[in-house]
């Protein structure tokens, strides 16, 4: 499907906004490690229902021997330690963008604990197979450069073992350390107990008993609201976010808001609504990206817009998203005209001057690139192909940017 996107006049309603994906998937995955558990108002995209179903399984006496966890790369990494405790014979698989993500790392670190487990191709992609073996408690050593996921899925499934265990960040840098926290603040609702020694080195007692997440309400989802909040601030406009903002739960994406206030861009903000009367003249400079490279595609979108543009730092794990979020990111930015210099680790976005609008932007199936170039779009108006991508983790953002009078077609 190719939705066109027209230039908007304005950019105005109220909306309710989703649910973090992140903390959905982790209050699944971590309530089907025990005890009663409620979740309320989670998130609807395609990642967190396969979250749910994959924590329903682990109810059940026996698993399946094939388990589809289809495009969401953060339910198969929690999925394969979970696995690993069971000590059963199975296969995970994988769909779409799925297929070719890395997860050596975390392989590497599973078969050096006891483990028979080999995933496909240099990279150890989907589809995942376990042999059996049982996760050995002890000093657990994992390289923390590429994804954080890795250590969260060890943070989950550690807490469960007979003995206690000390996990030991390698690598040379720490990547998306917010993630990490996240995963400790749900485990810490479930009653289970995270020691942090250091940065690079977390002790976790073993026997540990899941009490369960209770009544756990789902906060909105500041990565999902930044399209918006980026369409507000460029636009003229009046817009009321709706959702459930709750400070004492660490979002890594809540960087936006750092972000738009360094850019110039104000707003006020209770804990049921953010409201946004754009647009602002966008001020430029340099952002590390180091903990939140889901903001990588929206961030240079507004850099095509802000004086001086913006040079998008410490962003080298983007690659490794459901789209390499360097490379393809500036491919589709070239067609328009925009002048965009790659390096391995950044992204330096200059000040849009002249642009071709007639043409179809190719999100390359990742959700998070659809919706930044339809935020383009209402500046410059473009076509784009694959909107229905969106799904995996904003299924109303169609739905939601025409409540907001946005011209989509």
């Amino acid at each position: 499907m190719i939705l066109k996107v027209s230039p908007a006049e304005s950019f105005y309603g109220t909306v309710r906004l989703p649910a973090s994906k992140s903390y959905s998937i982790r209050a699944f995955i971590i309530a089907a490690c025990g005890g009663k558990s409620k979740i309320l108002f989670p998130s609807d995209c395609d990642d967190a229902l396969v979250a749910s179903a994959v924590g329903q399984l682990f109810k059940k006496p026996l698993l399946p021997k094939i388990i589809n966890v289809r495009e969401s790369g953060t339910v198969l990494r929690f999925l394969l330690p979970l696995l690993a405790l069971r000590g059963e014979k199975c296969t995970v698989v994988g769909e779409g963008t799925l297929i070719g993500r890395p997860n050596v790392h975390l392989l590497n670190t599973l078969r050096a604990c006891g483990v028979d487990i080999r995933g496909s191709g240099p990279k150890e992609s989907v589809p995942i197979v376990i042999n059996g073996g049982n996760l050995r408690p002890g000093k657990i050593k994992i390289d923390g450069s590429l994804s954080s996921q890795f250590i969260s899925s060890l943070l989950i499934s550690c807490p469960q073992l007979k003995d206690n265990s000390h996990i030991f960040l390698t690598g040379k840098t720490l990547v998306s350390s917010d993630y990490i926290v996240m995963t400790n603040m749900i485990l810490k609702e479930a009653g289970v107990k995270v020691k942090k020694i250091s940065n690079r080195h977390y002790f976790l007692r073993g026997n540990q008993k899941f009490s369960g997440l209770k009544n756990f309400v789902v906060p909105s989802d500041y990565g999902l609201a930044a399209f918006l909040m980026a369409a507000a601030a460029l636009l003229p406009s009046n817009v009321t976010l709706k959702g459930s903002f709750q400070d004492k739960f660490i979002q890594a994406d809540g960087r936006i808001l750092d972000f738009l206030k360094k850019m110039g861009v104000r707003w006020t903000r209770s804990k049921t609504a953010i409201v946004m009367k754009g647009p602002f003249v966008l001020k430029g400079g340099t952002f590390s990206l180091k903990d939140c490279p889901d903001l990588v595609p929206i961030m240079a979108v507004l850099g095509l817009f802000a004086k001086g543009g913006v040079r998008l730092k410490d962003i080298g794990h983007a690659r490794a998203k459901e789209s390499d979020r360097i490379s393809d990111l500036r491919q589709e930015l070239l067609k328009i005209g925009a002048h965009v210099d790659e390096a391995p680790d950044e992204l330096k976005v200059y000040p849009l001057k002249a642009f071709n609008n007639q043409v179809v932007l190719d999100p390359h199936r990742d959700h998070r690139l659809a919706m930044a170039f339809t935020v383009l779009g209402l500046k410059i108006g473009v076509s784009i192909s694959d909107i229905k991508c969106v799904k995996k983790s904003y299924p109303q953002f169609v739905k939601d940017m025409k409540t907001l009078h946005a011209p989509l077609n």
